[in-house]
């Protein structure tokens, strides 16, 4: 997390379900590429889940490996989502529909509204990946590396759109 008065960073937060397989390798594929652009000083990446069932447990063993075999190291430790994680992040990616519509439950109000975005709305066009990314925790291997195909999709338009934000705030 960072602290929202300094102008010059950004923050995005992923969600799924548990925190241990989709949000965790969004923030591990977006830390990457984070890094590889020169970014990491001005964008923090973490990850949640909308339950508490796997709080303080690594990500899945069989998402690491999937991540791994593509060279991003999943280190996140399952939390689940506070309300006060909506006035912290800046952009807050939920992995599917069920997940964005418990995440805006803790947006009462409706303050953060356009904070809170499906992954899916930064694909690409066309990418025929559809709107939810599945969850892959009961299925084979495959389901792990659509996981990973979606969200290497994605990112790439979710650092643009934070960078915009972080241009938007130092201007501001």
């Amino acid at each position: 997390m960072h602290d929202m008065s300094d102008s010059n960073t950004v923050s995005v937060l992923f969600v799924c379900m548990g925190n241990i397989c989709r949000s965790p390798t969004g923030e591990g594929v977006m830390k990457r590429l984070v890094a590889e652009r020169g970014h990491a000083g001005r964008v923090a990446v973490d990850s949640a889940g909308t339950i508490s069932y796997h709080e303080g447990n690594p990500a899945d063993a069989r998402m690491r490996r999937a991540a791994a075999n593509r060279g991003y190291d999943l280190t996140s430790i399952a939390r689940q989502i506070k309300p006060r994680d909506l006035a912290t992040f800046d952009l807050i990616v939920a992995m599917d529909s069920d997940n964005l519509d418990n995440i805006r439950r803790l947006d009462r109000d409706n303050v953060f509204g356009d904070r809170i975005r499906l992954l899916s709305a930064f694909l690409p066009d066309g990418s025929g990946f559809g709107v939810d990314v599945p969850d892959p925790y009961y299925g084979g291997d495959a389901g792990f590396e659509h996981v990973i195909d979606m969200i290497e999709a994605a990112c790439p338009t979710i650092l643009e759109h934070l960078l915009t934000l972080a241009d938007a705030k130092s201007n501001a």
